[in-house]
């Protein structure tokens, strides 16, 4: 039978172990995030609908990219043990210079409209934490302000190609004169993408003063008031625009952009030149034929064609075509270090993070983008730990198995469904009348 006593005080005291508490309620609430997941959360909380709306949402019913998300909750990965894993490098060379992690902070459109610091904390944020940092044509911070806040890092220049291609080089030109070492090309745009939160929310540039915003303001001053007494939004590509983002794009984009413009566009730059929005292995040989030095394997975030392929899912066959000939980045649907890892394993030399930063951003400014880069940077360290590699260069296909949720109809079905002959429905010829 158990036996039972008063507890004396000197047996309680070892375990009073009272925290001081944390008097910063950005502090506390950003060291109480431990996941991606935690930071959407409170940035959730603490941003207009329209604005997280715009960072949350994608294309048509959101397929794409609930689709990428589920591939990389669809692997399973495979460990070795009783490795000594005292010590781990996470960084490595990509496109010929240091990185400290396999990550970077994608280019984002409208950065400041989320919080206002923008891409000014994340070039900061990703300055300290060695990453690249790369600026959208969209976006709210000059390319030479950019610069400034991270004069020594890695800054990139995303290009939207404009139907205004002299407007479009003169960005390319001040780029390469603030000094940025890589240019950006998306390619996956000839239109935007049917988003159809922004229709809904009725998302604007500038955001408009309905009722409904109002009455969504008024449990998230601070968004408010830090939006309404900074800089009114200026963008890293054009000084003002006073309408919705669907017509913004649609002026802007490029129907016509082909290989040929492509070639030119990459022969007036300087630096390093990669190729966002590849979605299949034929494209991804005749950018290799071009001479280009990397390709990002992506689907927009799923905010432009929806049932996209998953880039995640095509990075194993690209890889095995084109990796000896030239690099292959990962964006679309990363949440978390696990995902960063698994991509590194099946082929990509680096991934790229949009929402997740975002995220972190809406969620603390500069301090939450900080603890969006240390939560990533933990979960890497430490799966790479648990597989049982000191480096990223002994990550390989090894490691991991997609699992198959989603597959292929079978070729001989396919094969029999284009044997069945259509039917036409029978013309009708108009009767005359005498």
């Amino acid at each position: 039978m158990v036996q039972r006593r008063i507890p004396r005080i000197k047996d309680l005291a070892p375990l009073m172990k009272f925290k001081t508490p944390e008097l910063n309620a950005k502090k506390r609430r950003l060291d109480g995030a431990l996941t991606i997941n935690d930071l959407r959360a409170i940035a959730k909380k603490r941003t207009p609908k329209a604005a997280f709306d715009y960072t949350e949402g994608a294309a048509e019913a959101e397929i794409s990219l609930g689709r990428a998300r589920q591939a990389f909750e669809d692997i399973e990965f495979h460990p070795s043990i009783l490795r000594d894993v005292s010590t781990v490098s996470t960084g490595w060379d990509v496109l010929g210079s240091p990185v400290s992690q396999p990550f970077g902070i994608a280019p984002t459109g409208f950065t400041r409209m989320m919080q206002t610091e923008g891409e000014i904390a994340g070039a900061h944020a990703a300055a300290r934490a060695g990453i690249p940092f790369a600026l959208s044509t969209m976006g709210t911070t000059s390319i030479e302000d950019v610069k400034a806040a991270n004069p020594n890092g890695r800054n990139w220049f995303q290009l939207y190609m404009w139907k205004d291609r002299d407007r479009s080089m003169a960005l390319v030109d001040r780029a390469a004169k603030a000094g940025y070492d890589t240019l950006l090309v998306t390619v996956d745009v000839p239109v935007a993408g049917a988003r159809l939160r922004d229709k809904r929310n009725g998302f604007s540039i500038p955001p408009a003063l309905t009722l409904g915003t109002v009455v969504n303001a008024l449990p998230r001053p601070e968004w408010w008031i830090n939006f309404l007494t900074t800089e009114p939004l200026s963008f890293a590509s054009l000084d003002r625009w006073s309408g919705t983002v669907a017509d913004l794009l649609d002026t802007m984009f490029d129907p016509t952009v082909d290989f040929e413009d492509l070639a030119w566009i990459k022969a007036q730059w300087p630096g390093k030149v990669v190729v966002k929005g590849v979605q299949n292995l034929d494209d991804a040989k005749r950018l290799v034929d071009l001479g280009v030095d990397g390709i990002t394997l992506s689907n927009h975030g799923g905010r432009q064609l929806d049932r996209a392929p998953i880039p995640f899912r095509l990075l194993p066959q690209v890889a095995r075509e084109v990796g000896a000939h030239t690099e292959i980045h990962l964006d679309t649907g990363i949440m978390s270090g696990a995902d960063v890892v698994a991509s590194i394993a099946l082929g990509a030399r680096f991934t790229m993070i949009g929402r997740a930063y975002l995220y972190g951003l809406m969620a603390g400014g500069e301090a939450g983008v900080d603890r969006t880069i240390a939560i990533l940077s933990e979960q890497v360290a430490r799966t790479m730990r648990l597989l049982g590699v000191n480096a990223l260069e002994e990550l390989n296909p090894g490691h991991v198995t997609q699992l198959s949720r989603l597959q292929p109809v079978a070729a001989p079905l396919v094969a029999a469904a284009e044997a069945v002959p259509v039917r036409k429905s029978p013309v009708r010829k108009a009767s005359v009348r005498a």
